[in-house]
């Protein structure tokens, strides 16, 4: 039993995860549309509050999963 436990914990590891990334980019994507359509203005409060949520879900993405690349990409975003 116990390996079938430890099983379906590294998939929700890799659940929570994947997840994580899921949301920064889209958290990305969604700057980057806002840019676009917005000629380059995008608000501060806007980018002040884009970074605190990659920054919630690159700390789930370490929690579950560290020692990933996903900080390192995510922090060359802009």
């Amino acid at each position: 039993m116990s390996t079938e436990n430890d099983d379906i914990a590294d998939m929700l590891r890799d659940l929570l995860w994947l997840n994580s990334v899921i949301a920064t980019e889209l958290i990305q994507t969604t700057e980057n549309t806002s840019q676009i359509l917005r000629n380059g203005n995008i608000p501060d409060t806007c980018r002040d509050e884009h970074r605190k949520l990659r920054e919630v879900a690159m700390n789930i993405a370490d929690r579950y999963k560290p020692g990933t690349e996903l900080r390192k990409h995510l922090e060359n975003h802009q």
